[in-house]
């Protein structure tokens, strides 16, 4: 069953059917999916949810689908409690979570990808598609393979080898653009305009986007039902940090949690930081750039959700910043070495920006603190550079000569 009104418009509040649309034609504004709240909030328990298996279909009734049928083994990644980073950071209480285990393509893409391949299904396309920076693309072509539909991906021709193969593997239609996501995003969205084909971040978009939502409510649930004190998220077009506070939003709407007041962060790299730059500037404008970043997850240099995700770090009283690749690496090291968590270069990129919004003094350090990991390292090894180990004869003697020198050091 679907609680699903219809579509309304962001800035307008123009008012539309269910239906593939994801731009309004009253004011261009973008759609999103008006729930009806009172009929949820008398089906909806805590104790319904925690009956439920672990997947982000546990909280369907906030999800706009008629019945689940892709990705029935998605999300609910770990929360970690991460007190050896915390007592590095000198922090009180940090939270990793952890969509870089998600099931399939071990990132928070397989959440809106389940949710838009549901719907693709309900309106009937045969096709469906994407264009990607890689974890998109992954998942997309799992979801697609797994449920039988035929799907054509697009991702720029720099893309990382991992991220390729990840692809590739499931035997659908890759297409390489000579240019950068911005690039590809423009022919999916004239693809789309031309085929009845279900592309998931053009005409699904507003579908796929609520897939986001889940982590949001996790995090909550996680937390033994309430909203942390700050939260840090990786932007890259700007939607899942609005769908994270809108998750923790709905909750409280719902009386499942108290009252949200969550300072929403947001991080960049500073190759690719239209975003960061507007909050850090004071502007609503969002200037388009370059992408020139080895985080290629997150390099969307006009990102389409950007005005809105500037919009709630304001709203909130959270801050945006960006960092350096040198930081961004570190970061990853850093990550691995206290938590055993191996991230790409948009979860270094992150941690990053915490360790740095923290020394700031722009989030405290005595609250609740959860830091949104979205893929995993296996994906951006390109980014690291490692040393060789260690080669010795097979010997114990070789080895005791190793260990020795070692202890000496």
């Amino acid at each position: 069953m679907s609680y699903v009104k219809g579509l309304k418009c962001r800035e307008c509040s123009a008012t539309y059917p269910i239906e593939p649309l994801a731009i309004c034609e009253e004011c261009f504004g973008p759609l999103e999916v008006d729930y009806d709240y009172e009929s949820i909030s008398k089906d909806l328990t805590r104790e319904l949810i925690q009956s439920r298996p672990p997947t982000l279909w546990r909280y369907r009734e906030l999800l706009p689908v008629d019945t689940p049928t892709v990705g029935l083994n998605t999300g609910f990644t770990p929360l970690v409690r991460a007190d050896r980073l915390a007592n590095i950071l000198g922090v009180a209480e940090l939270y990793i979570k952890n969509d870089s285990v998600c099931h399939p393509t071990l990132s928070f893409k397989d959440r809106v990808v389940a949710v838009a391949l549901t719907k693709a299904r309900e309106f009937g396309f045969e096709v469906v598609g994407c264009a990607s920076t890689g974890n998109l693309a992954n998942s997309v072509a799992a979801n697609a393979a797994a449920a039988g539909l035929p799907a054509y991906i697009l991702i720029p021709d720099s893309l990382e080898q991992a991220k390729i193969v990840g692809t590739q593997i499931y035997g659908i239609n890759v297409i390489a653009i000579k240019g950068n996501y911005d690039d590809v995003n423009r022919v999916c969205s004239e693809i789309a305009g031309r085929f009845r084909w279900g592309i998931v971040n053009v005409n699904l978009r507003p579908f796929y986007a609520e897939g986001s939502k889940t982590v949001g409510f996790e995090i909550a649930e996680q937390l033994g039902w309430r909203a942390p004190g700050s939260v840090v998220v990786p932007m890259a077009g700007g939607a899942l940090i609005n769908k994270i506070y809108k998750g923790f939003k709905e909750l409280e709407q719902l009386g499942l949690i108290p009252e949200v007041q969550t300072r929403m962060f947001g991080a960049q790299a500073t190759g690719c930081n239209p975003i960061s730059a507007a909050v850090k500037d004071g502007v609503d404008d969002i200037r388009p750039v370059k992408p020139s970043t080895i985080a290629k997850s997150i390099a969307i240099g006009n990102p389409a959700d950007g005005y809105f995700a500037a919009k709630l770090i304001r709203r909130t009283g959270g801050w945006a910043e960006d960092v350096s690749d040198e930081e961004i690496v570190d970061a990853m090291k850093l990550l691995a070495e206290t938590q055993g968590i191996f991230t790409e270069t948009a979860g270094g990129t992150t941690l990053a920006v915490t360790r740095k919004l923290i020394e700031q003094g722009r989030i405290p350090r005595d609250e609740p603190i959860v830091v949104a990991i979205t893929g995993n390292g296996l994906k951006t090894q390109e980014a690291l550079t490692i040393e060789p180990p260690i080669s010795i004869e097979p010997r114990l003697e070789e080895f005791e000569k190793l260990i020795s020198k070692r202890r000496a050091a």
